[in-house]
């Protein structure tokens, strides 16, 4: 036991001295990488497996980090990106020709594309440290002391690459990862200041759940509402909904304490769960493998889900990255489908705040890179104002990350902490609608080169001379699944949201016409580049 514990001290060290070294390299979130780099890109979403399996076409979520191709803007930054399964040529093409003064020639010289060839249930990062081939062509890739590793979420798996390797990851130490969970969030809140719905602590037995809830319900007992939040759900799909209403009267003060938990009992198994298909027997087998929280569900008649995003430097310091509106769906609006950009002038600037509060106190524990914090936002018509309660901490890349490193790679332009908006370098603010779920049916069957066609032949594409107009990702899912993501950038919430909505209407017609006639669109298809 000594041994092994010694070993993972060893690791542990050599870990932190490779974090070390991106303080020394360190310039700036916007300059990191405008020198002589290898970037190693490794888009694993690692968190629980069963719980991906909610998200449909989960594999091709890997391509949510495409977005770093535009870093090949730099003539002098090489990438290495790896996914399970090989990415179409015509995505990668789609994506290097975004590029803004590079030759694409020179840009995909100095991109190098790895594939484990593997679309089993595992998390990538473990696949890549199966195939030890693999890991020696990536080793021998990347140039010492000149490369770092970036990653959709940090874990053991991607702490092992990182040391196998010998390469800093710039991402936080799996050992903080606590804070990025429900129960974590929740500590973190208390310490900061930053206020928050009231709660359990985190319980791992279905009876102590039911125990927490009861609890809940007698400090709160005008609740209607309970949210049930597995420890590690993945943007809401862990989620599920408890209504007290049928309750009143086993509610507290007007029975027992053992009546109320007996109640609840019985009434839990009719959870209303925001995942399509879940069911009380696979959830209720997750809380003693994640664990679980109960959580007061906060009501109003004017609601939003604001969020803000932010970033921490391997100095210490606190950087404010961006704020949004969520676009929440499912039963109860529980489930991430998009956001806007950016959040409310009602309260951005408090969402600001906040969320420098959390990173100060998220610092202090040694993290680093990325994080988010989703809030609920309810108006107070008596004093025009919003109430803000953090539900949630995001201790990695996520949902807005895209969307927002779209803007700024293809505007070129800066975020204004005085005022929350965006402006491109000519100082026009910019605004945006995107999402990772536009998906319809009729979509299902959309070949990557039929999307292409479309883009092409209805104009659809990023406009770099406006700096206005569509920028699309997971194109992987939308053949499957009708499955597919979009940044629609416009100079006003306006202009993007038709943008957004330009789009939907053509491909609603293209695949109309497709259903309908069972004949191909009327538009001429552009030829295949038989030599590329």
């Amino acid at each position: 036991m000594d041994n092994v514990n010694d070993s993972l001290s060893r690791q542990e060290s050599k870990f932190q001295q490779l974090q070390h070294q991106l303080r020394d390299r360190w310039q700036s979130s916007d300059q990191f990488d405008q020198d002589d780099h290898d970037i190693l890109v490794v888009p694993s979403v690692s968190v629980d497996q069963r719980e991906l399996l909610k998200v449909e076409g989960f594999l091709h979520y890997e391509e949510r980090l495409l977005f770093s191709l535009i870093r090949l803007r730099n003539p002098y930054t090489r990438l290495i990106y790896v996914t399970a399964v090989p990415l179409p040529p015509i995505v990668i093409d789609y994506y290097l020709q975004l590029l803004p003064g590079i030759p694409f020639s020179h840009a995909r010289d100095r991109l190098l594309l790895f594939s484990t060839y593997d679309a089993s249930l595992k998390p990538l990062s473990q696949k890549i440290l199966e195939r030890p081939r693999l890991m020696k062509r990536i080793r021998q890739a990347l140039r010492p002391g000149k490369s770092y590793m970036s990653c959709y979420n940090s874990t053991n798996l991607e702490r092992e690459i990182s040391l196998k390797l010998n390469l800093p990851l710039l991402a936080p130490d799996p050992d903080l990862l606590y804070w990025g969970t429900k129960s974590g969030s929740r500590q973190i809140f208390a310490d900061s200041g930053v206020p928050h719905p009231d709660g359990s602590e985190l319980v791992w037995t279905v009876d102590d759940l039911v125990e927490a809830t009861a609890q809940l319900w007698h400090r709160q007992p005008q609740l209607n509402k309970i949210v049930i939040k597995l420890n590690e759900g993945f943007s809401g799909e862990g989620n599920a909904i408890l209504d007290l209403k049928p309750l009143s009267e086993v509610g507290p003060g007007n029975v027992s304490h053992t009546q109320t938990v007996a109640a609840l009992k019985e009434k839990i198994v009719n959870l209303r769960f925001q995942a399509s298909g879940e069911t009380w027997e696979s959830y209720s087998s997750r809380i003693p493998q994640l664990g679980a929280i109960a959580e007061a569900f906060i009501d109003g008649e004017k609601k939003r889900s604001p969020s803000v995003q932010a970033y921490i430097t391997p100095h210490g310091e606190v950087k404010i990255l961006s704020t949004h509106d969520q676009i929440l769906g499912g039963p109860d609006g529980q489930i991430y489908l998009g956001c806007r950009f950016p959040a409310d002038p009602g309260y951005r600037l408090q969402l600001q705040d906040l969320g420098l509060r959390v990173g100060q106190t998220l610092a202090k524990k040694g993290a680093i890179e990325r994080y988010g914090v989703d809030f609920v936002a309810v108006h107070q018509p008596d004093r025009d104002t919003w109430d803000l309660q953090a539900i949630e901490i995001n201790l990695r890349k996520g949902g807005t990350t895209h969307p927002f490193m779209t803007l700024k790679f293809m505007t070129n332009g800066r975020y204004d902490l005085s005022t929350g908006l965006f402006c491109s370098q000519e100082g026009q603010p910019k605004h945006y609608i995107a999402t990772d779920n536009l998906q319809k049916d009729s979509y299902k069957g959309l070949m990557p080169n039929d999307l292409m066609d479309i883009i092409a032949y209805h104009q659809l594409h990023f406009d770099s001379s406006t700096k206005t107009g569509t920028v699309f990702h997971l194109i992987g899912t939308l053949s499957e699944f009708g499955k597919l993501g979009l940044t629609s950038i416009g100079d006003s919430p306006q202009q993007a949201e038709e943008i957004y909505n330009q789009v939907v209407r053509v491909l609603d017609l293209e695949t109309k016409s497709d259903q309908d006639a069972n004949i191909p669109v009327s538009h001429p298809s552009i030829p295949i580049a038989w030599n590329r």
